[in-house]
């Protein structure tokens, strides 16, 4: 008889940080079913259980550190400390290697923020941290919460847009500006979204992403649109 496969596989790790071994899981892809995305790229899956955004985080379970695969390999002089005495000594050992609730993703997502922030990640990797948290609260119908976390995304995507910390990620200036504009519709700052959702629109002519474009240019009317019954 067929052993039946099972959904998540155990990835092996080693934490940067106290260099021990750990695994973490990881869901298979042929479990992994979309059916739909929000305006902000948010996935909605078929199968709450099988969301791969539960798995994004490996926390070592050992000293608490927590980075996700977009994180830099480097660890800059100083951090080590830094991250032993304000993450590790305060560790109360937890096992994330199971299977996820959304709740132990969140707890995951926040210790990810707090490391990528002692370590300095790119402001592009913070924002990607911070754009997921809010969608699980979007998820727990959190509003609150959802958009707090929005809020802070859009933040670290304008500080990466800055910086130019995006440059040679998947994340092109367009994307950026899209996910400045639409963040900031979705969190009420209307002067803002409709600056940036411009800007993606005013791309068109040298942009490869026409799909954005067309993006941009529904959120852009659905918010002249609100203003004109507003005025009204």
């Amino acid at each position: 008889m067929m052993q039946q496969l099972e959904p998540t596989y155990d990835k092996n790790c080693e934490c940067k940080v106290c260099k021990k071994g750990f695994n973490t899981k990881k869901l298979r892809s042929k479990f992994v079913k979309v059916s739909n995305y929000d305006t902000d790229f948010c996935p909605n899956y078929s199968a709450e259980a099988m969301n791969p955004l539960y798995y994004h985080i490996h926390t070592c379970p050992q000293c608490g550190f927590s980075e996700s695969e977009d994180f830099s390999p480097y660890l800059p002089p100083g951090v080590l400390e830094i991250i032993k005495s304000k993450v590790a000594n305060a560790w109360k050992p937890r096992d994330y290697s199971r299977e996820r609730s959304i709740n132990d993703a969140i707890s995951t997502y926040k210790l990810a923020i707090l490391c990528g922030t002692l370590k300095k990640e790119k402001h592009l990797t913070l924002a990607g941290l911070y754009i997921r948290l809010s969608w699980l609260y979007r998820f727990l119908e959190n509003e609150e919460q959802e958009q707090r976390f929005m809020k802070l995304a859009i933040k670290e995507y304008m500080e990466s847009y800055m910086a130019d910390d995006f440059k040679g990620s998947s994340v092109s200036e367009t994307r950026l500006f899209y996910l400045i504009g639409e963040l900031s519709r979705r969190t009420h700052q209307t002067e803002q979204a409709v600056k940036y959702l411009s800007k993606v629109i005013e791309t068109q002519s040298r942009s490869i992403e026409p799909k954005l474009i067309e993006m941009a240019r529904e959120q852009w009317y659905e918010i002249r649109k609100e203003q004109k019954t507003a005025a009204n």
